[in-house]
């Protein structure tokens, strides 16, 4: 699985949520959705948008990892 690790470099930058959100100009709900990996999709303007405000590359926005997304499986 394909994650965002939006919440870890924020954490990184000690900054919030609270902050990036008031950066992104998105509504709650989208916003809340991205940082949370609650999204099967993203648009590439918010990686975009994402990459300038973090001041990292795309690539270090995601990561692989083992597990599986229940929420589609049976």
């Amino acid at each position: 699985m394909i994650r965002l690790r939006i919440l870890e470099i924020l954490e990184e930058q000690n900054h919030t949520k609270y902050w990036l959100y008031k950066q992104m100009d998105l509504s709650y709900q989208n916003f809340n959705r991205i940082v949370n990996n609650e999204t099967s999709s993203i648009r590439f303007d918010n990686l975009e948008k994402l990459s300038t405000i973090l001041h990292c590359s795309i690539d270090d926005l995601f990561e692989v990892t083992n597990e599986e997304n229940t929420d589609e499986m049976g």
